[in-house]
């Protein structure tokens, strides 16, 4: 690569879809940073062959100084492990919440992919603490690279999930400066619990998500009604609410709008449940994911982060993240049993279960057990892959169709609803302001996370609006 100039960008994954972000920012010909390294999904796979199905690290290392991690999920992170035994040593730079969630994120994806021995476990767990380090938002960090004048790195707000960033990283070399911008995932403004990201005053590239560059987001108003309006039409049916949900992030913000609901509308009827009316203050939710209870944890240790509105509802008396109606499961025969409840009785709750795409843990037991139920009902909030067992629910199920769960197939006789709006992504309006509201302009955008048609529908948005900015699609 002796024609390369530098600094310059390689992509290792997010560029055939929105799953794998893996961007290495090239320094020299002897030195990169790499920008996440997270788990392809479903289908999806890197231009350069890395898929679900394939997850050694196929690029060099040797050159890799450090790895920013601009927030924790798996998409993200996920190949963290296959990363080191490849033989990276460097740092690992991140923001002060996600140093303290990257780790039980980790350990939880080597549990499943690599070994339950807690020996080993541990002794990675304690290799990743020794790399991390938690740098606070908004601060320039110098970084001390080989063969550059300098490097220093930013991480701002995102409002994605607690802990989120969007990274700066501003190289010299000689008398030249450039500053590249990689936008991580973006959050939507107004989202429950965290500030809307804020753009910096200007880059020279900026490196940003399209996960929605084609779809406009409703607001949050109008998407808390729609929620409560699918919640109740589902208990009329007088099933099982299923919301397949990331365990990190999804989650703590659906709880966080159905405390409001609940708040709201306590006494409101919604359907009858025997021979009693059930109102909302009576709604169980059960949140299934021994994971996703710890995130919860965490978000509320970490409240310091959270935006101003949870802040004033904590000062009122209000708990968002720990409230009575909401139960929690986490060995794994209180889920078997949990399942095995509902499918007999069916009785109106809400579970929120990961994986958020379908593609595994324990929502699979309860699609398997209450998918062919006429009385359940399925509520997507994110976005499904290609080739997830989420995408085929969704797309078929409204149909009558079937989906194939671990290589058996089960007709969908549940409803099926899709609630995109609670995405925890910027749609193409807020993705657009984000470049909008930069005094000055990149030069070049280049639209990584997104299916074809999102990035190709945002380049042309952003080609007619900035003409001076080159936009490609890696």
């Amino acid at each position: 690569m002796a024609d390369v100039e530098f600094p310059g960008l390689a992509h290792h994954g997010a560029v055939e879809g929105v799953t794998g972000s893996c961007h290495e920012l090239r320094l020299s010909p002897e030195s990169s940073l790499l920008i996440d390294c997270g788990l392809f999904q479903g289908a999806e796979k890197s231009q350069d062959g890395s898929s679900a199905a394939q997850l050694a690290i196929n690029f060099p290392v040797d050159r890799v100084r450090a790895l920013l991690v601009t927030h924790c999920h798996i998409d993200h992170v996920g190949r963290i492990p296959y990363l080191l035994a490849a033989g990276f040593a460097g740092p690992i730079y991140c923001t002060e919440p996600t140093a303290v969630l990257l780790p039980l994120v980790l350990e939880d994806a080597v549990k499943i992919g690599f070994t339950r021995d807690q020996r080993l476990l541990e002794r990675f767990v304690g290799v990743l603490r020794k790399r991390l380090i938690a740098v606070p938002y908004k601060r320039w960090t110098s970084l001390d690279i080989p063969d550059t004048t300098g490097v220093r790195i930013r991480f701002s707000p995102a409002g994605h999930i607690l802990g989120s960033a969007y990274v700066e990283c501003e190289t010299r070399t000689g008398d030249k400066t450039t500053r590249v911008l990689f936008s991580g995932d973006l959050g939507a403004p107004h989202s429950p619990l965290l500030a809307a990201p804020k753009p910096p005053y200007g880059t020279d590239i900026l490196v940003l998500e399209s996960t929605y560059g084609d779809q406009v987001h409703e607001g949050r108003r109008q998407r808390r009604e729609r929620l409560r309006e699918i919640v109740e039409r589902c208990f009329r049916d007088r099933g099982v609410v299923l919301i397949p949900a990331f365990s990190i992030g999804r989650t703590q913000e659906l709880l966080y709008e159905l405390e409001e609901i609940i708040h709201r509308f306590s006494t409101q009827r919604i359907a009858t449940e025997g021979d009693a009316d059930l109102a909302w203050d009576a709604v169980e939710i059960i949140v299934d994911s021994p994971l996703a209870s710890q995130f919860t944890e965490c978000y509320r240790v970490l409240w310091r982060f959270w935006d101003a509105e949870a802040k004033r509802r904590l000062q009122r008396g209000r708990h968002p993240l720990s409230f009575e109606q909401l139960t929690t499961v986490d060995d794994h025969q209180a889920h078997l049993n949990t399942v095995a409840y509902l499918k007999k009785h069916a009785r109106p709750c809400i579970v929120l279960a990961a994986s958020g795409m379908c593609s595994g843990g324990r929502i699979m037991n309860y699609l398997k057990a209450l998918i062919g139920d006429a009385r359940s009902d399925i509520l997507f909030v994110g976005y499904q892959a290609d080739g997830t067992p989420g995408r085929d629910i969704q797309k078929y199920g409204p149909s009558g169709g079937y989906v194939e769960l671990d290589g058996v197939r089960y007709p969908i006789k549940a409803g099926v609803y899709t609630l995109s709006g609670y995405s925890a992504h910027a749609g193409q309006d807020n993705l657009l302001g984000f470049v909008r509201r930069m005094r000055n302009k990149p030069r070049e955008i280049r639209l990584v996370h997104g299916d074809s048609d999102a990035k190709i529908t945002l380049q042309k948005l952003l080609q007619r609006e900035f003409a001076a900015t080159e936009v490609i699609v890696p």
